[in-house]
């Protein structure tokens, strides 16, 4: 009898949690749905069927930047074991913004790897691929790596960065100025559907990649000797995870541009709303997160602002104020 009863107070503290995480992964998925419903079908004057095929690719493009950031993100942080990290801080984002300036400042803005949205992903791609690489053989080029050492050689070569992008911009032709403005700012309305198929298949691939190491992220939140200790190949499964963080990080950014605090908005949100640890249900938690996050500033930016901003702008005033408070709470806990 008394083990019936320890069995039914088991079930009740476990099954009774998760179906309150269930029931709020589905109310964060119904929100997601409703707005991104009402960003395709409202206010569509003359022909629905342009207007709706334009507008699917901005969804398209608001849900792979949502799971890509959002996955990216939650890795990064049980990988650094830092809740208020994000991928942008290895200088990613800095190197998009020198890169869009270098390319009209050498090639003009006539350029195809300006005009052109496939050339222009391509090449914003392999280059962020590149650098996020040489930054990975630097992390493990020994076996006891040191991520912050790393994560501070990616802040440095950010700084330097935007500190070239910065002088080369004082430099360019007014008009020209004016038309690298444009891209320093993520936006989702300038996404072509061949960049967008390009971005789906790499990140599927990526997905693909990392999704066998997945099942190992709760024991790496609790660090490296735990890990080992409980019989996980350490070295090998970092470095896997830490490739497929580069490339959703290079891939988002090179397709809808820089958000810097995207997932860490998305992740924390998350993270206070379903207060579940598990990757299992954070991971899905953030996409879902991010894909509300997105769609709800799509709605406010066309209905409410105009377009007069982009809904990257609003992301990240909401993420820089929320940083901020975590930083704020980190120091006095």
């Amino acid at each position: 009898m008394s083990g019936l009863v320890s069995r039914a107070l088991v079930k009740e503290a476990v099954v009774g949690p998760r179906a309150g995480v269930r029931a709020r992964l589905a109310a964060v998925a119904l929100a997601a749905l409703i707005f991104l419903a009402l960003y395709l079908v409202l206010n569509i004057r003359g022909d629905w069927q342009f207007a709706v095929t334009r507008r699917l690719l901005v969804v398209g493009a608001v849900v792979l930047a949502a799971a890509a950031t959002g996955g990216a993100t939650v890795i990064f942080q049980t990988l650094t074991h830092n809740h208020i990290l994000t991928p942008s801080v290895i200088g990613l984002d800095s190197l998009y913004v020198l890169m869009q300036t270098l390319v009209v400042f050498a090639l003009g803005a006539a350029s195809p790897a300006w005009t052109d949205a496939t050339v222009h992903f391509l090449l914003s791609t392999a280059l962020l691929v590149l650098f996020a690489g040489l930054l990975y053989q630097r992390l493990f080029r020994s076996e006891r790596h040191n991520v912050y050492v790393v994560l501070l050689i990616g802040l440095i070569a950010g700084t330097f960065f935007q500190s070239v992008a910065s002088f080369l911009q004082m430099i360019l032709d007014p008009n020209e100025f004016l038309i690298t403005q444009s891209r320093l700012f993520a936006t989702f309305n300038n996404v072509r559907a061949p960049a967008l198929a390009l971005a789906a298949g790499a990140l599927a691939l990526a997905a693909l990649y990392a999704a066998p190491y997945c099942k190992y992220l709760d024991v790496l939140g609790l660090g490296r000797e735990h890990a080992i200790n409980l019989g996980v190949d350490y070295n090998r499964v970092v470095r896997r995870l830490w490739l497929a963080v580069i490339l959703l990080t290079a891939v988002t950014t090179a397709l809808v541009g820089p958000i810097t605090f995207l997932g860490l908005l998305a992740v924390s949100l998350a993270r206070q709303l379903l207060r579940d640890y598990r990757h299992a249900t954070l991971l899905p938690g953030t996409f879902l997160v991010g894909t509300a996050l997105l769609g709800g500033g799509l709605l406010l930016v066309e209905r409410l602002l105009v377009f007069a901003v982009p809904v990257s702008v609003i992301v990240n005033l909401a993420g820089g104020v929320y940083f901020l408070y975590l930083v704020l709470k980190e120091s006095q806990a």
